[in-house]
């Protein structure tokens, strides 16, 4: 993953002084433009690194070789762990890199390096919403998550009703392409869409933030209770096993083979909130989904091919 060569390339950088593109390259086992590109997102981020063009030249490290970091700045420490925290969430490796660099960082950085690191974390296992862009508002929650300075947000909810809200900025999780942020609030642990606020203002108050809070044990417990939400209602069905993964793609984590039935084809259990939303998304595979179980979803794709039958009804 990217932030674990990132991370091994500024350590590299920190034991030998300077590189070229190449020794990292043949030291971490990529591509010399692999190597090249990662060497410019450091510089990019605000670490202090820089080329040396020319014969005997290559890449190096303001201030040479400093196996214990202190090179780096408070701003430049900040910017590397915002760089590849993200990505340290979703990778064990990544997270062990992360940990070695911050015992490595002067003792002064050491809160503000974690603190980025923990500003942010990926869910990567999707929910079947389409892609959507990154929010511009990301950049600003998470300076604020950083520094631990209370938001004024004005959040519009699923009714489209707006409020005020003055928050402590706890986290921010990317899950499929969808921004949340994790906060304390007058009543408790929240979760915003990022999507839905539509100002936010970083105040001069410190935020407060429980002792023992980690980003992703509440976010556990947030994709928890989606899920129960999400669940609510179970299906058994009967599909050619070839299109399995189209049924897969369709429920995600809420679709389990259970095996081959008699007749060969695949039983898969699938879930959704109520048995219109299974019948939904099961309408369009006509017969090649057969529905075994509950009633309820068979009655209600009985409805919609009713209604579709008279709706399109062609005389002869």
């Amino acid at each position: 993953m990217r932030a674990d060569r990132l991370v091994a390339t500024l350590l590299l950088m920190q034991s030998r002084g300077r590189v070229t593109a190449a020794e990292v390259a043949e030291e971490l086992e990529v591509s010399v433009a692999t190597a090249r590109r990662d060497l410019e997102a450091l510089s990019a981020a605000g670490i202090p690194v820089y080329p040396q063009p020319g014969r005997g030249g290559g890449w190096s490290l303001v201030g040479g070789a400093r196996t214990d970091l202190s090179g780096l700045s408070s701003t430049e420490a900040q910017a590397l762990f915002l760089l590849v925290g993200p990505a340290a969430a979703v990778s064990g490796e990544a997270k062990a890199a992360l940990r070695k660099l911050v015992r490595a960082l002067p003792q002064t950085f050491r809160a503000d390096a974690e603190a980025a690191a923990d500003a942010t974390m990926i869910d990567s296992t999707r929910w079947g919403e389409n892609t959507r862009r990154r929010p511009e508002m990301v950049d600003l929650l998470q300076v604020a998550v950083v520094r631990r300075k209370k938001v004024q947000l004005t959040y519009s909810n699923n009714a489209r009703q707006q409020s005020e809200r003055l928050v402590d900025p706890w986290g921010l999780v990317d899950k499929d392409d969808i921004w949340y942020l994790i906060a304390g609030t007058e009543k408790g642990q929240r979760t915003f869409r990022v999507d839905r606020i539509v100002t936010a203002v970083q105040t001069d108050e410190p935020a407060e933030r429980p002792d023992d809070f980690t980003l992703a044990a509440a976010w556990e417990e947030v994709v928890g209770e989606m899920e129960q939400r999400r669940s609510r209602t179970w299906a058994t069905v009967l599909i050619d096993g070839r299109y399995l993964p189209i049924l897969n793609d369709h429920f995600g984590r809420h679709c389990h083979s259970e095996g081959r039935s008699d007749d060969g084809r695949e039983q898969v259990r699938i879930a959704a909130p109520t048995p219109l939303d299974i019948a939904r998304n099961l309408a369009g595979w006509g017969t090649m989904v057969e529905v075994l179980d509950p009633p309820t979803v068979q009655a209600e794709l009985a409805r919609i091919g009713t209604e579709l039958g008279g709706r399109y009804v062609t005389e002869t």
